[in-house]
C-alpha cells in the first residue's frame, strides 16, 4: 500500500483519534470539518471516562478497554490534559453493580465517609478525567505533527470528496443526521457550568433522574457541573432556570462549590443513537465510508477503542489498489 489516503469528516475528539491512528499506520490523511476545535461539541464536554448512554454494551466493553489504557499512558504526559480522578456514582438505595464493572481494574463500593447525606450507597472508581480545553489542543496538535491536513469546509454528501480520497471516515457526528440520511440519530442535549477551581479531588455523578442527571468533574484549572440529558432537544440557547438548578444541585453534593465563581455556560449536543455505528459501507464502486458516529455520552470514553478498530476493518478490507493515487 504505497498511497494509501483517507479523508475524514469531523474534527471532534472521534474525528481526530481516528486521524491519528491513520497517520501512525502509514496513511496521508486530510480532515474536513465545518467546525474545528476549540468549536466542536467534543470541546464543550465534561469529559471523564464513563459509558454514558453508549450501545451495545459488548462493544462499549471493548472500546472502553481499549480507551483506558490509552488515557493511563496520556497521564503520564502533562501537556495531554489527562488526569486520574475518583469517580463515586451515587444512589438512593443499595447500589447493584454496573454492566460495565469489569472494564474497569479498580472497581469498589465507596465507603461510607465517601457518600455525601441523602444517599445509601454508591461505587468508586478510579477514571481518566480529560480536561477538553487541554486535550483537544493536544489531539489537535499531534495529529499536525504527524502531518495531518485540516480544512474547514461544510459537507453535505459523500460524493464531494470522491475526487480526493476514495475511502472517508465519518465521525461527523451528530452531523451525520444529514450526511449519512440516518433516522436514528437524534440530539441528546446537554447543559452545563464551568466554574473556577476548588482544588477537588473527586467526582460525583448521581443518575437518579435519567433526563437530569448530576455530575461534578473537576478539571485541570476549573471545574464542570451538570447536567442534563433531553433526548431530541436541538435548543443550544442556555436556559437560565436549568443553570440555577445545576448549581443547586451540585453544591448538595458538594459543600466545597459554595460561593464559587461561574466562568460560563454551555450548551453542546451528544449524538444519540439505539447503537454506535461502526461500519464499512461501500457507496460505489470507487467510495467506501467507514462510519463512526452515535457515541452518545461516551465520545472520548470510546474514542480510542473506536479508532482501532476503524483503522483494522480499512487495513482487512481494503488494498492498494482500491486507493487513490490523487494527492489529498
Amino acid at each position: 500500500m504505497n498511497q494509501k489516503q483517507v479523508a475524514i469528516v469531523g474534527c471532534g475528539v472521534s474525528g481526530l483519534s481516528c486521524g491519528i491512528k491513520f497517520l501512525e499506520a502509514g496513511f496521508q490523511v486530510k480532515i474536513v470539518a465545518r467546525d474545528l476545535p476549540p468549536n466542536t461539541t467534543s470541546n464543550a464536554a465534561a469529559a471523564i471516562w464513563y459509558p454514558y448512554k453508549a450501545y451495545p454494551e459488548a462493544k462499549v466493553l471493548q472500546w472502553g478497554r481499549i480507551a483506558l489504557e490509552e488515557y493511563d499512558r496520556l497521564t503520564s504526559i502533562l501537556e495531554s490534559g489527562v488526569t486520574n480522578v475518583t469517580l463515586i456514582e451515587l444512589f438512593k438505595d443499595v447500589a447493584c453493580d454496573p454492566w460495565w464493572k469489569d472494564a474497569v481494574p479498580n472497581f469498589r463500593y465507596a465507603l461510607k465517609a465517601e457518600i455525601p447525606p441523602g444517599y445509601r450507597s454508591g461505587y468508586a472508581i478510579l477514571v481518566p478525567a480529560i480536561d477538553t480545553q487541554i486535550y483537544m489542543n493536544y489531539l489537535l496538535e499531534r495529529f499536525k505533527l504527524l502531518g495531518g491536513a485540516i480544512e474547514s469546509r461544510t459537507i453535505s454528501s459523500f460524493f464531494q470528496l470522491e475526487s480526493e480520497s476514495n475511502l472517508i471516515i465519518n465521525c461527523a457526528g451528530l452531523g451525520a443526521k444529514e450526511i449519512a440520511s440516518d433516522s436514528d440519530l437524534y440530539p441528546i442535549r446537554g447543559q452545563i457550568i464551568q466554574v473556577r477551581g476548588k482544588n477537588l479531588n473527586r467526582s460525583f455523578i448521581d443518575q437518579t433522574s435519567a433526563s437530569v442527571p448530576t455530575y461534578i468533574v473537576p478539571r485541570t484549572h476549573d471545574c464542570i457541573l451538570g447536567g442534563t440529558a433531553e433526548d431530541n432537544n436541538w435548543s443550544l440557547t442556555v436556559n437560565e432556570d436549568t443553570a440555577n438548578s445545576i448549581l443547586n444541585r451540585c453544591q448538595k453534593l458538594e459543600p466545597k462549590l459554595k460561593d464559587i465563581e461561574i466562568v460560563d455556560r454551555i450548551v453542546g449536543l451528544r449524538p444519540g443513537r439505539k447503537e454506535v455505528r461502526l461500519e464499512l459501507e461501500p457507496i460505489s464502486a470507487n467510495l467506501m465510508v467507514i462510519h463512526n458516529y452515535g457515541h452518545g455520552g461516551a465520545g472520548f470514553t470510546l474514542a480510542w477503542g473506536c479508532a482501532e478498530e476503524v483503522l483494522q476493518i480499512a487495513l482487512d478490507r481494503t488494498s492498494a489498489d482500491k486507493f487513490s493515487a490523487k494527492k489529498l
